[in-house]
């Protein structure tokens, strides 16, 4: 995968919007104003940190070397994936669906109803 599908990918989502709120080089996906991506632009490989449940976190670092505590986030809920070509894109996607949706089922009942209206 690279930045270019990446983007693609989470910017079809519903609600989300993309945002440099740290600097030119940090790429942030947010659903609701709530991150669930970042990656920096310039990383080559590509990678990324996506959200995670903490025990299936730690489970996903024990199964791919290419899945890393999250850099410069919290380690117990956050995991950098690095895009290497060790695992595929169904896989790699279905990590970043895993972090929108544990954003989204963690909205507001309020901000679950604009998503919806969306």
């Amino acid at each position: 995968m690279n930045l270019e599908e990446l983007r693609d990918y989470c910017i079809a989502k519903k609600g989300v919007e993309e945002t440099f709120p740290f600097d030119n080089e940090t790429l942030v996906f947010k659903v609701m104003g709530k991150m669930f991506l970042l990656t920096g632009i310039e990383s080559q490989p590509l990678q990324f940190n996506v959200k995670c449940d903490p025990e299936k976190a730690i489970e996903l670092r024990e199964m791919y070397s290419n899945v890393l505590p999250g850099y410069h986030m919290s380690k117990q809920h956050w995991n950098t994936v690095i895009c290497e070509g060790s695992v595929n894109k169904k896989l790699i996607k279905q990590w970043i669906d895993d972090s929108y949706e544990l954003i989204v089922n963690s909205l507001t009942k309020k901000l679950k109803a604009e998503l919806d209206r969306l």
